[in-house]
């Protein structure tokens, strides 16, 4: 049973785990998609995507802390000069987690993870689509004024809207039974033709 297990162990030793997450984020930093099995890119996920949340913030402290994390000067500098810049304009989710067949030796489930804007495939015309954030902020109040103005606004449309409507549908029912009075006629004067032909 879980019982409140927050923490996949990994089935080693928290130092091992540390220097082990340590490393596949330093090679997803520098490579920008690594193959491995599903629950250490679950784990890394959890791992890397704090680190670079706080590389946004380019800053001396930001930069000893996610130094603290992954003990590579090289990895930190990527971080902070390429990648945060990509990210800048994302809320979160920098990396891709997808399914690959499960290994031959052991069967184990794998997997790749990526960073979502080095992803060339799902990037349109080579850029990569912004998504625009879903959260409710406050805006700027409107006086009641321009609330009642608005809203008059919005119902003189509406009412516009549906006195075109039938109008339109008029002209349509009055176009169709033209259409149908001259297929009539096209018909009532194709025989009387033949029957002078075989006169």
């Amino acid at each position: 049973m879980r019982h409140g297990k927050k923490i996949n162990h990994l089935g080693r030793t928290a130092s091992h785990r540390k220097a082990m997450l340590a490393n596949m984020a330093t090679s997803l930093i520098k490579h920008k998609r690594i193959t491995t099995t599903l629950a250490k890119a679950k784990a890394l996920r959890q791992y890397v995507e704090p680190l670079i949340t706080k590389s946004k913030n380019d800053t001396t402290h930001s930069r000893r802390t996610v130094f603290s994390y992954l003990q590579d000067k090289e990895a930190v500098t990527i971080l902070f000069r390429e990648i945060s810049e990509k990210v800048a304009t994302r809320p979160g989710g920098y990396t891709r987690i997808i399914k690959l067949e499960n290994r031959l030796g052991d069967n184990a489930e794998m997997a790749f993870i990526e960073l979502v804007d080095y992803n060339e495939v799902y990037k349109k015309d080579g850029v990569a689509t912004e998504r625009k954030t879903t959260r409710r902020r406050g805006g700027k109040k409107k006086s009641a004024g321009e609330a009642t103005v608005a809203t008059s606004d919005a119902a003189e449309e509406v009412k516009a809207e549906t006195q075109e409507e039938p109008a339109a549908e008029e002209a349509v029912i009055e176009q169709g039974a033209a259409n149908v009075e001259e297929a009539a006629r096209e018909t009532e004067e194709t025989p009387k033709e033949e029957d002078k032909k075989e006169d």
